[in-house]
């Protein structure tokens, strides 16, 4: 609880830093707004850093449109799973989603590149390689989809928890029955390390922890946190296999209807709130490892050389699944790689 508390105290004290734009002002500045509510729907709990990164989206449209563009949030999947609501989106009955990226690659295949393991070393390097040329492409992919993107969000580096033994090598997960998101990229390279990788939505997750129907799972530390997964899980390995980005999507039935005005409101908000969520989840990813500790569970790190030997044995897989993507997009992410890595 202390955890919700700090991440709100942290919210609340970059919120008091925004400028509030009088309505009268804003309306005479957007006199294209029209009075319009915007169901935004994710899987993360309230006090979880997308959750934060929405209600700032929200004040700030709120600001920029005089309060004709509200926002209302259901978090903690009240709107159904991650592919529902983005079958929601399409269809024209949900305005706005934040997913995983990874549950993309069914409609845009090459949203896997982001799934590829071992790739980025930091959080600089992710923002260069999403907020560049690369994530740019991906989001162009889109509209033809019938979504439209405004940008992504900081889910973190993804770790493994299970309830088995620590992961220090990546002979640890053979034999471990792990949960993995529903995307081909992490079942192939669960594989590879002779793990027994089972795709699940992520609310079936904590059940299947408690029942023991799945050894572990991997996410970031702060979706480890929020989930309570102490309470089922007793080790947590900081692989950092995969970084994790949220990308902010709205429904292109509902972004059409918008006056260029409020597509450009829409847009600033997103811009805006993106830089405050980033900053928010990577300060909850450093508090959450020191938490679940204090929880009970037991953490550890894998060497250089063991990370080194993972990305090796991922390789087949990752080599694989680039021979099947769009030859463009794969040149285009090798090159930003080796750009961003200098």
């Amino acid at each position: 609880m202390q955890h919700s508390v700090r991440l709100f105290t942290t919210a609340a004290i970059a919120l008091a830093g925004v400028a509030f734009v009088s309505p009268s002002a804003s309306a005479q500045s957007a006199p294209d707004a029209q009075e319009r509510t915007i169901k935004f729907g994710h899987l993360n709990n309230p006090d979880h850093p997308v959750s934060l990164g929405v209600k700032k989206f929200a004040e700030l449209l709120a600001a920029k449109s005089g309060g004709k563009l509200k926002v209302n949030e259901f978090p903690s999947n009240q709107l159904g799973n991650e592919l529902q609501q983005q079958s929601a989106l399409q269809g024209g009955v949900q305005e706005m989603t934040a997913p995983s990226t990874s549950s993309l690659a069914g409609i845009v295949k090459e949203f896997g590149l982001i799934d590829f393991p071992f790739a980025l070393a930091s959080f600089e390097q992710a923002d260069a390689l999403l907020d560049g040329p690369f994530g740019q492409a991906l989001i162009a992919r889109l509209p033809e989809k019938g979504l439209i993107a405004l940008g992504y969000w900081d889910l973190g580096f993804r770790n493994v928890t299970n309830s088995r033994r620590p992961i220090n090598r990546p002979e640890d997960l053979e034999g471990i029955k792990i949960r993995v998101i529903p995307n081909p990229v992490f079942l192939e390279t669960f594989k590879a390390f002779k793990a027994n990788p089972v795709p699940m939505p992520f609310a079936e997750l904590y059940g299947a922890l408690e029942a023991k129907a799945v050894d572990g799972q991997e996410n970031p530390f702060a979706v480890i946190l929020s989930n309570k997964m102490f309470e089922v899980q007793k080790y947590v390995s900081a692989t950092n296999h995969v970084y994790g980005t949220n990308i902010i999507l709205v429904s292109k039935r509902f972004w059409d209807k918008l006056s260029p005005a409020e597509q450009k409101m829409m847009q600033d908000a997103a811009n805006e709130a993106k830089r405050y969520q980033r900053q928010v989840s990577r300060d909850a990813a450093q508090k959450a490892v020191a938490e679940l500790k204090a929880k009970g569970m037991q953490y550890n790190e894998l060497a250089a050389a063991e990370q080194a030997r993972m990305r090796q044995i991922a390789k087949p897989v990752t080599d694989k699944f680039a021979a099947s993507y769009d030859a463009t997009l794969v040149k285009l992410y090798n090159d930003e790689l080796a750009r961003i890595r200098k």
